[in-house]
């Protein structure tokens, strides 16, 4: 004969471990409601000042440094001027300090960058975003103290890569003037990934700043 008796306490404990299994950072919703409401742009906001522009400060490189050593050895650059605890088959995102002159610029896209020459040899070494949009996660990626498995799903990681781009843009590159950049003078603190090679590395700013006109 069966026992018909529901298994309570087994169900119990499967919840319990499937609860247990996800994460998300939590954040207060702006009406006072559900403090678990998943907000990226109020998570972004509430740590920029405290902890993101701190920490790259404390841990980025001059550019020609960490970038002649990410060539050759990555993984060591990654653990000197990145984040060591990425997932496995992330490439490598460095924080980094860049100056130079500005040798091209291209604002007539919405994601503009200028490029800009570090060694003074009059070509660029490194293409730098000043938006209004900004491509890629180098920012997030960058932290040390941000992990995928910290978020509900991809969904909302890719959400949060992207609200430090708005808040880069809102807050810093904005603010930045767009006419007769060629010969200008920038310092940049930010972050990059390292791509194939192929292509100038393209630094992501948490601050800029563009010199006068020559």
């Amino acid at each position: 004969m069966l026992n018909n008796k529901p298994n309570w306490p087994i169900l119990a404990v499967m919840v319990g471990i499937s609860l247990t299994a996800c994460k998300i950072l939590p954040t207060k919703s702006g009406d006072g409601g559900n403090a678990s409401a998943f907000n990226p742009d109020k998570m972004v906001e509430g740590i920029w000042a405290a902890k993101v522009v701190p920490y790259l400060e404390l841990k980025a490189g001059p550019f020609p440094e960490v970038h002649t050593l990410a060539k050759t050895d990555a993984a060591s650059a990654g653990a000197k001027y990145g984040n060591p605890n990425k997932q496995a088959n992330s490439p490598w995102t460095f924080a980094v300090r860049l100056e130079g002159k500005i040798v091209a610029a291209n604002t007539q896209s919405r994601a503009a960058t200028v490029d800009v020459d570090v060694d003074g040899d009059g070509k660029a070494d490194a293409r730098v975003q000043i938006g209004p949009a900004v491509r890629g996660t180098a920012l997030r990626d960058s932290l040390d103290f941000i992990q995928f498995n910290d978020f509900t799903n991809q969904i909302d990681f890719a959400q949060f890569g992207k609200a430090f781009n708005s808040y880069a843009d809102k807050t810093v590159l904005s603010k930045l003037p767009r006419d007769a950049l060629e010969g200008r003078g920038a310092k940049v603190l930010g972050a990059y990934t390292l791509g194939s090679g192929q292509d100038l590395p393209l630094v992501t700013p948490a601050e800029v700043e563009i010199g006068p006109k020559p």
